[in-house]
């Protein structure tokens, strides 16, 4: 029903904030995997709960066949939500994409698995202090 001079629209359901966290979270991804260099990998994205792990997400690598599954997660437990920054998040997911080939190498040496993610997990978060978010 319409007045004179007034539609009648409808309404687009109201993204929730999830969605646009996701959203966010590919674009920043992408910006950032571009700037790095790395396009010549196949880039997926999910936004899914994570079974055991309460990181904010993650990223699988599959140097091999040049294949990356960046994920956020969508079940984060109340009092992390305050602290989920979806920018943030893909910086630093793109960050263990530019080390992966220097991770998996390390992996077949002579250290161990731990001691190697730990050392990459150190770089990334130097690295996210020291490059800008804005260009």
């Amino acid at each position: 029903m319409s007045r004179k001079g007034i539609t009648d629209v409808k309404r687009q359901p109201t993204p929730n904030k999830g969605t646009m966290d996701f959203a966010l979270f590919q674009t920043e991804f992408t910006k950032w995997q571009r700037r790095f260099g790395l396009t010549g990998y196949k880039v997926y994205f999910r936004y899914e709960p994570f079974d055991f792990d309460n990181s904010f997400a993650d990223i699988r690598i599959n140097q091999g066949e040049m294949v990356v599954t960046a994920r956020l997660n969508s079940n984060l437990r109340d009092k992390d939500k305050p602290h989920k920054d979806a920018r943030i998040s893909a910086k630093h997911e793109a960050l263990h994409l530019l080390v992966a080939r220097l991770e998996q190498n390390a992996r077949y040496r002579y250290s161990s698995e731990n001691e190697i993610y730990e050392a990459a997990e150190e770089l990334v978060v130097r690295l996210e202090g020291l490059i800008p978010d804005k260009e």
